[in-house]
């Protein structure tokens, strides 16, 4: 477990930080990371040395352009306003794979190739050649794991948590979190009838969900989402909106979870009662509701807790995990979270953790208040996930005063 800080201001509000010429620089990322991601493979596996014999070198540079400028073409047509699915697949798959391809020309190519030289194993061309298939062929094994991974019923993650202010009879109370479905251009209708048979074996108390059902309106992801209203729990079915809702009609997915049984937890709070004692279960909007112009959506924590003793624990759903600054400030006992997808594709984590105080697992903020974040039960965009595995996860809540006496 990690412990983090925060520094505040006199008034309470975080400072902001001033805009950096990096950070401006980061506009054009769109414009320069679709270059950079197929033009460094091009130039290190096809014209560092290797002298291919004709037409090597021309046709696989040919492949590279085609790439270069179908990946977003496709994208723009799959995710755009014509959302037309097919596209959507071809360019995130084109995505992914540009990545890790990228990734591993990077590697090999500056940590191989002086490892060849230096055992004396044949001379340049030998040498550039050997980096190049070495190269292909770890992106097509990753590429072929990162994709049975994305596309499997995830593992349980089971772990206890400990709440010092949790009364005794709610000892051994069991939530279960799935986040992330992202159901989308994929049909993976089968998967979540699989997932949520999974949910329904762990026989929780509490289950769920914190956002980012879908991508796309609930409307056209209807048949995806719909094993989502056979999930069981003896108390409890919540649902906070994530980002991703708001790209997609929220409020359709408010109504859809509603209708399948789903409690939408916006900016309110239930009680969770056993054993003669109480929990505080409160969900608030993602960070990006109050943006979206949506009328009525905006995270508002205080609005979440109006009305509860506040000398009872809080078990608070938020999708993104930065949430728990304010979180902390409130003195909540527990924060659930997705969203980072534990970076999904390695090492993506490293630019996840610039925006996000925490990847994956179980983290302190501040004096009381404890952050899990999940890496996701689906995926988002590329189907792969490579280092960074999908989960279930069940939180066994404890009292430090240990179970009530039967």
């Amino acid at each position: 477990m990690t412990e983090t800080s925060d520094t505040r201001s006199a008034t309470g509000e975080a400072p902001e930080a001033p805009r950096s010429r990096l950070w401006r620089l980061m506009r054009y990322v769109p414009l320069i990371a679709p270059v950079l991601l197929w033009a460094v493979p091009c130039w290190i596996l096809l014209h560092t040395g290797q002298h291919w014999p004709s037409p090597v070198a021309p046709i696989g540079t040919a492949l590279f352009a085609l790439g270069l400028v179908g990946m977003p073409l496709a994208m723009a047509q799959g995710h755009g306003r014509r959302q037309r699915d097919g596209a959507a697949i071809v360019g995130d798959t084109l995505l992914g794979g540009s990545w890790v391809l990228f990734t591993w020309s990077v590697l090999l190519g500056a940590l191989l190739r002086p490892a060849l030289a230096g055992a004396g194993v044949g001379d340049g061309q030998d040498r550039a050649r050997i980096v190049t298939w070495a190269v292909l062929g770890t992106t097509a094994v990753l590429l072929a794991w990162g994709y049975a991974e994305a596309r499997r019923v995830p593992r349980v993650r089971r772990l206890d948590v400990e709440l010092p202010r949790l009364g005794a009879g709610l000892d051994g109370t069991r939530v279960a979190l799935i986040t992330d479905t992202h159901y989308g251009p994929l049909d993976r209708a089968r998967w979540s009838a699989r997932v949520c048979e999974t949910v329904n074996g762990l026989e929780a108390d509490l289950v769920c969900h914190t956002g980012d059902i879908a991508d796309g309106t609930a409307e056209r992801r209807r048949a995806q989402a719909a094993p989502l209203g056979t999930v069981r729990a003896n108390r409890a079915r919540v649902y906070v909106t994530g980002n991703h809702e708001y790209y997609s009609e929220a409020q359709g997915w408010v109504d859809l979870m509603d209708e399948l049984g789903w409690e939408p937890l916006r900016n309110r709070h239930l009680l969770l009662e056993r054993g003669g004692d109480t929990l505080v279960v409160a969900g608030v909007d993602d960070v990006t509701a109050e943006s979206s112009g949506l009328a009525g959506h905006r995270a508002h924590l205080a609005g979440a807790l109006d009305g509860a003793d506040p000398d009872l624990p809080v078990l608070l759903l938020a999708h993104q995990p930065k949430f728990v600054d304010r979180a902390a400030e409130h003195g909540i006992d527990l924060q659930l979270s997705g969203h980072t997808h534990g970076g999904q594709i390695w090492p993506f984590h490293h630019l996840v953790g610039l925006d996000q105080p925490a990847l994956a697992g179980l983290s302190r903020h501040g004096t009381r208040t404890l952050l899990y974040t999940s890496r996701g039960t689906g995926f988002w965009g590329p189907p792969f996930r490579i280092f960074a595995p999908s989960e279930i996860t069940l939180l066994v809540l404890r009292s430090p005063r240990g179970p009530a006496a039967s």
